[in-house]
């Protein structure tokens, strides 16, 4: 018989092992992260008979059409070349309007699907143009208004398309300086937005037949945003931080631009978004995000349906994606920041929940990880917010850490489901995304922090965040990489080249490499916001020395950690031909095996294809095996 101290041992021991089964990480498949959504964009027609959802069908996501009288489903597009967008949109009388960018050619296609008969029309097909839906007219069914740069590729222009004949009638003819629109609920345009680069105007004509005056006049330093007339005299709601830190919910007079009064604010975060009913005219809600995602409900009958909603789908984060005319049929998308979601049509009417879609059902959420909010003090005292994602597992310390900056600058990294987190967390590192000052969402004062410090404290930020890590023994300070796209790529290189001692290797998507090239080459529909970049980032000219001081196309000498570099060559934002003189010259530094290029031929700057993403992915998980386990 066993002694009792024996006995407490092998409980003990018993008790050891359960926990570590428990807490044995799963190791999923690359493509289950990372595959094309099952279903996805999913849309309800106006008169609530119909849904609509993209759907791969060979290796393309195409467009699918269920009746909800007889839940038979019918395949609206077969495409097999390239996939259809997911800006896709119901007009009022039956027919659906997508499009298809054709990227060897640079080259838009516009189609109409009739639903009765499923017959597909190409209506448009314009080379090296950009559209965007901005309304479609209960009145006239058969008009959309669009905007696109086709007549000057610098300048878009508002066009009234005739979806039935392919007729197409300018509207609104740019000046040279009209960067938004805002259209009522019947498509007429009664508010743009004008812009020299640095300074915004916001101009309001009461009719089609009157010119546009301005009314409110401000920089790149505040905000305006108008989201509707309010259907009282002239006022319209906006969000707006003139005058205040945090963005706000306001109404404004349309006469002579003063702000009326304030319908909600937030004190710790600025409002990002408002939904407002155009079939009920109404405001609904106000949402924002300073560590996860919060509402403010405006309307008593959307806040019951949200109630009710949550309740049902209880530990989701949900939202409307789209409604019927009647407003009684909802799409709602659900999510956590485990969970990529899933889609269900709710019926007001009765009470009804139906659940249409999950968007990856290979996903289970009991296998991933917790991303969990964070905050650090800069080393000149200011609050940095970001998130942090352990692995599972009962360790929190000396682990193997991704820093993931985001794109932008001027954006942020959000709470929610992110599935390069995910992979990341699941291959057993810890992930921190940085919200550097310039980031959105925490005030004006912090955004503005950001101007002109690019390469300056906007990095610092980001080295102050590996330090806290390290400070705090959540890092082991010899395995940690830095991974980013766009901008993020940047701060992956500027880290790697002026900080060698903190990194053991990088990862760059579609990276910036060269601020003077990446000002000079912006694409033409994007000139009007040069001016503002050199406001917000620097001026080629007057800060020339410091872009160059930053950019690491001139730092080639200063990168010795290996990186894994990959870019779509069809990307308008990217100069292949420096990129890969770049990379060459990296590699006859640093050897080929040190510095992996992959540039895909047929992508812009994210890659669509599927087997591309499979590819670069199982790329990266090689890339820092090698780099974050093999070296001790």
């Amino acid at each position: 018989m066993l002694k009792p101290l024996r006995i407490f041992l092998l409980i003990n021991v018993i008790i050891a092992l359960c926990a570590c089964t428990r807490h044995k990480t799963n190791v999923i498949p690359i493509i289950d992260f990372f595959k094309t959504a099952e279903k996805s964009i999913f849309r309800i027609s106006p008169d609530g008979k119909y849904i609509s959802y993209l759907k791969p069908y060979k290796g393309k996501e195409n467009l699918f059409i269920q009746s909800l009288a007889d839940g038979r489903e019918h395949m609206a597009t077969s495409f097999t070349d390239y996939a259809v967008r997911g800006d896709y949109f119901w007009t009022y009388n039956d027919k659906i309007v997508c499009s298809q960018d054709i990227i060897a050619n640079d080259e838009l296609k516009l189609f109409t699907i009739d639903v009765l008969n499923l017959k597909v029309h190409n209506i448009l097909s314009l080379e090296k143009v950009r559209i965007t839906l901005l309304s479609r007219n209960r009145q006239e069914p058969d008009i959309i208004t669009i905007r696109m740069n086709k007549r000057d590729p610098a300048n878009l222009d508002i066009y009234r398309l005739n979806i039935k004949t392919g007729e197409l009638i300018p509207y609104l003819i740019n000046p040279g300086n009209i960067t938004e629109w805002y259209p009522d609920a019947d498509g007429k345009i009664r508010l743009v937005t004008a812009s020299d680069g640095v300074n915004k105007t916001i101009l309001y004509r009461p009719n089609d037949k009157s010119p546009f005056k301005p009314i409110i006049e401000n920089n790149f330093k505040t905000f305006v945003r108008p989201i509707a007339f309010t259907g009282e005299k002239k006022y319209f709601y906006a969000l707006s931080n003139i005058e205040r830190d945090k963005t706000a919910l306001v109404e404004i007079n349309a006469e002579n631009g003063k702000e009326g009064k304030v319908i909600y604010a937030c004190n710790n975060a600025d409002l990002q978004d408002v939904e407002y009913s155009r079939n009920k005219h109404r405001l609904e809600l106000a949402s924002w995000e300073a560590a996860k995602p919060q509402k403010y409900f405006i309307d008593s009958t959307i806040k019951n349906i949200y109630t009710k909603l949550l309740a049902d789908l209880r530990g989701n984060e949900i939202s409307f994606i789209d409604r019927d005319s009647a407003e009684n049929k909802f799409i709602v998308k659900t999510y956590t920041d485990r969970s990529p979601g899933s889609y269900y049509l709710y019926e007001n009417s009765s009470g009804k929940l139906t659940k249409l879609g999950d968007i990856n059902s290979s996903i289970k959420s009991n296998e991933l990880c917790t991303m969990q909010p964070v905050s650090f003090k800069a080393s000149d005292g200011i609050l940095i917010n970001g998130y942090l994602t352990f692995p599972l597992g009962t360790k929190k310390t000396n682990l193997p850490v991704v820093v993931m900056p985001h794109d932008g600058p001027f954006s942020r990294s959000y709470w929610g489901y992110n599935p390069e987190v995910q992979f990341l967390a699941n291959r057993g590192y810890a992930v921190f995304q940085v919200n550097y000052r310039g980031s959105t969402g925490y005030g004006k004062d912090f955004y503005n922090a950001g101007f002109k410090e690019v390469g300056g404290k906007i990095q610092q930020d980001v080295t102050d965040g590996v330090n806290w890590l390290i400070a705090n023994k959540i890092a082991n300070p010899k395995k940690i990489a830095i991974f980013g796209a766009g901008f993020g790529g940047f701060s992956a290189l500027y880290g790697v080249s002026f900080h060698p001692n903190l990194y053991n290797c990088a990862i760059v998507q579609h990276g910036l490499i060269n601020f003077f090239t990446y000002i000079k080459d912006a694409p033409p529909f994007l000139k009007p916001k040069v001016k503002m970049m050199y406001e917000m980032v620097g001026d080629p000219e007057k800060d020339a020395s410091q872009l160059r001081a930053i950019s690491p196309v001139f730092h080639t000498d200063k990168i010795h950690v290996p990186l894994l570099i990959f870019q779509g060559a069809k990307d308008d934002r990217a100069n292949i031909s420096e990129l890969n003189q770049f990379v060459h010259k990296l590699q006859q530094q640093n050897g080929n095996e040190n510095v992996q290029y992959y540039l895909k031929p047929n992508e812009r700057t994210v890659f669509r294809l599927e087997s591309n993403r499979i590819e670069m992915y199982t790329q990266i998980e090689k890339f820092l095996d090698n780099n974050m386990r093999a070296k001790p």
